[in-house]
């Protein structure tokens, strides 16, 4: 069944802040200390915190449907919103999450070629995220779809310091 990406407006803050977290609870809810990750929720799906990052004009954030059925949400970022290699010729994708029950089925594959195309429209030639390195079965995913490790770096999760792979695609 064919997604549809629809861009994210101010007016429908609210439902974005609902999708950032379900998805993330279900990705890493079980594997992070309780405290640490509340208080990574409570900041970084903050009204204001969403808001200044949905205000940002080089960040664009999608939501995605199955039908009417919104299944998940991606962020995407070009130089200077990006954060980390802030690279002209690259998009990076920020955040893509799918609800768990609407994993498993192609809908990443979809996602990734349908992202792939946006960078290309824009302009660019490689794409680039970060993901964390006990996420395998993410990295399995990017991995499939021809990204490279080229880096690291760090990313807080409370007080948590953990650490993400940068991975990196040639368009």
């Amino acid at each position: 069944m064919a997604l549809r990406f629809s861009p994210c407006t101010e007016a429908e803050l609210d439902l974005l802040i609902r999708i950032a977290k379900d998805t993330f609870h279900a990705a890493f809810a079980d594997q992070n200390d309780p405290a640490d990750f509340a208080n990574y929720m409570k900041r970084a799906f903050a009204k204001p915190t969403l808001l200044a990052e949905l205000q940002e004009p080089n960040s664009t954030f999608y939501f995605i449907y199955e039908q009417e059925i919104l299944v998940g949400y991606l962020k995407c970022n070009v130089a200077p919103a990006q954060t980390d290699l802030n690279d002209p010729e690259s998009l990076e994708l920020q955040r893509i999450y799918i609800l768990p029950e609407f994993q498993g089925n192609g809908h990443g594959t979809e996602i990734m070629a349908w992202v792939k195309q946006i960078a290309r429209e824009k302009g660019k030639i490689k794409l680039w995220l970060g993901v964390w390195e006990a996420n395998l079965r993410a990295i399995a995913f990017y991995e499939r779809h021809g990204f490279k490790k080229i880096g690291e770096h760090p990313y807080l999760i409370g007080t948590d310091e953990q650490m993400d792979w940068v991975m990196q695609v040639r368009l």
